[in-house]
């Protein structure tokens, strides 16, 4: 008796992939935002990336490299210590790549100083974009970027790597950073009993000649193939930042013992380890007892770019849905064209909108920083920026995820990925609560000066529904005597008026409708919930993607 035989169903009704799309021109928000501040001339530089990140092949390489996770290699075949992370080839090509458009140092000269210009939004936009793709790499791209703001306070020690750090090249081998082509930076700074509390930190540092011997732990150092790493440790004169490569002067392996890679909910392309020094070689950056006022230079940009890596993370939540719904039929529509549906993408538009705009105006402020006024801007808003902007993306991503059903929930699309990667960028370079600290902070310290930038953000939104009642809640709360009890929520509205304020430089009637559903009612607290007319949804769902 013959077996009955059976062929796989027609496949109809599914979207293809969202991939060969160049990722700037596709993007209108964000181009507009780049242009608004300053970024304009570089369209043509800012399309060739985006067509090079928007391949299918620069996706299938972020996909094989979170499936092929990093694997510690303590030993060596004969017994030797090594403490060595293998890669996939694929993280290396997404490392290379994005080294090669000089993500992890276009914003700095030959010479390690601030490029100036528009360098900071337009590298910024390429940040943006790559997060789209593969966020896992960017940590170490994020770090070497923003170690030499720390290590500007070591002039000497800064003048030997720039040479190799300031190269466009990418060199995956195992030896002495000085022998390479390009090299990379990570940081170590978070001990078991620490965490935030970077002070309370037990590893020490013994004076050996002009450089140090230094002996503990670090619970959490990311990318531990790094070049070096920037590390805190307790010196003579209190806690002390340096500089500990992977190899001794001579040549030898530094004693820098990896215990295990992190099992990380999400960034799994990325290797984070607990590590123990025995002794290791260090040289100092900054002055002996100013390591947390030394590495806060570093953090700073990192904080940055957390926050413009998860504007990229919720635009490409957004795209895919987009993309998805526009060819999906359910009902006899495509479900782009079911009311309900376009109310939720077209308010997730909005937030996008919003968001990018912010990150790129906060972005003017660091290639404006000599100016006294962005300076305080860059100050008082990058902890707000970032609470607002990472906090949000969790919850976008699983909105996006929703949009293509059970599709979006499964590993073999990038939103579960996405979603996976979302919460990193609020726990990691400060936590919400700390951001909120921060703010308050800056408030105490530069009274003056953040008082200015509330009132330039309230002649920015004048007209803007809410903005006044938002700016006075905001001066309310922040000069009460339990300003920490309400911080949360004065730094959100904060984070809200800069976003309207940065969106109506961009997009005037978007920031009247970003600011009526943000700052003027009470906004649902689901994506859809709100009353766009349908003018306003063709509009932003264009923008989105065209």
């Amino acid at each position: 008796m013959s077996q009955a035989t059976f062929s796989t169903h027609e496949v109809f009704n599914q979207s293809p992939p969202f991939e060969d799309v160049d990722l700037y021109v596709a993007d209108r928000p964000l181009v507009d935002a780049v242009a608004a501040n300053g970024g304009a001339a570089t369209e043509g530089e800012l399309s060739d990336f985006g067509k090079h990140w928007g391949s299918a092949a620069m996706a299938e390489r972020g996909r094989i490299a979170n499936e092929n996770t990093p694997k510690l290699r303590t030993f060596d075949a004969r017994g030797n210590r090594r403490d060595e992370v293998e890669f996939h080839p694929a993280y290396h090509e997404l490392m290379a790549h994005s080294a090669h458009a000089g993500v992890h140092n276009s914003t700095w000269t030959a010479e390690g100083k601030p490029a100036g210009g528009a360098s900071e939004v337009v590298r910024a936009a390429k940040f943006y974009m790559a997060a789209q793709v593969e966020t896992g790499h960017l940590c170490p791209i994020t770090m070497t970027r923003a170690s030499v703001a720390a290590l500007a306070e070591q002039p000497d020690l800064l003048e030997k790597v720039m040479p190799v750090l300031g190269t466009r090249s990418y060199d995956p081998a195992f030896a002495p950073w000085w022998t390479k082509r390009g090299m990379t930076l990570g940081m170590g700074m978070t001990e078991k009993q620490g965490g935030t509390d970077v002070r309370s930190n037990m590893t020490r540092a013994e004076r050996d000649g002009s450089a140090y011997r230094i002996t503990g732990h670090k619970w959490f150092m990311s990318a531990p193939m790094c070049d070096a790493f920037l590390v805190l440790a307790q010196a003579e004169q209190g806690l002390t930042c340096f500089f500990m490569p992977r190899f001794t002067p001579d040549g030898s392996v530094n004693a820098i013992r990896f215990q295990r890679l992190k099992d990380k909910l999400g960034n799994r392309s990325n290797a984070s380890s607990e590590v123990e020094f025995h002794g290791a070689h260090a040289e100092r950056v900054g002055a002996e007892g100013k390591g947390v006022r030394t590495i806060i230079q570093m953090v700073q940009l990192t904080r940055q770019d957390c926050a413009i890596a998860s504007a990229g993370l919720m635009r490409s939540g957004l795209a895919h849905a987009l993309h998805h719904a526009r060819h999906r039929s359910v009902f006899q529509k495509h479900l782009a064209d079911q009311p309900l549906m376009q109310a939720v993408l077209s308010d997730m538009a909005l937030h996008v909108e919003a968001t990018v705009a912010l990150v790129m105006r906060l972005c003017r402020s660091f290639d404006r920083a000599p100016d006294a006024k962005e300076a305080a801007y860059m100050r008082l808003l990058t902890p707000a920026i970032k609470y607002w902007v990472c906090k949000s993306a969790p919850g976008f991503l699983y909105e996006a995820m929703e949009c293509l059903g059970g599709n979006g929930y499964v590993e073999e699309g990038i939103l579960a990925r996405h979603y996976r990667e979302s919460p990193v960028n609020a726990i990691w370079e400060g936590s919400g609560n700390v951001m909120c600290l921060d703010v308050l902070r800056a408030l105490s310290r530069e009274p003056e000066a953040a008082s200015n930038i509330v009132h330039e953000l309230t002649g920015e939104t004048l007209g803007l529904p809410g903005a006044g009642e938002a700016t006075a809640f905001i001066g309310k709360s922040f000069h009460r005597p339990d300003s920490e009890r309400v911080a949360r929520l004065a730094v959100e509205k904060l984070a809200l008026l800069a976003a309207a304020a940065a969106l109506n430089a961009v997009s005037p009637h978007h920031a009247e409708l970003f600011a009526a559903t943000r700052l003027g009612g009470n906004h649902g607290g689901m994506y859809g919930a709100v009353d766009l007319d349908s003018g306003d949804i063709r509009g932003l769902l264009e923008r989105a993607l065209p």
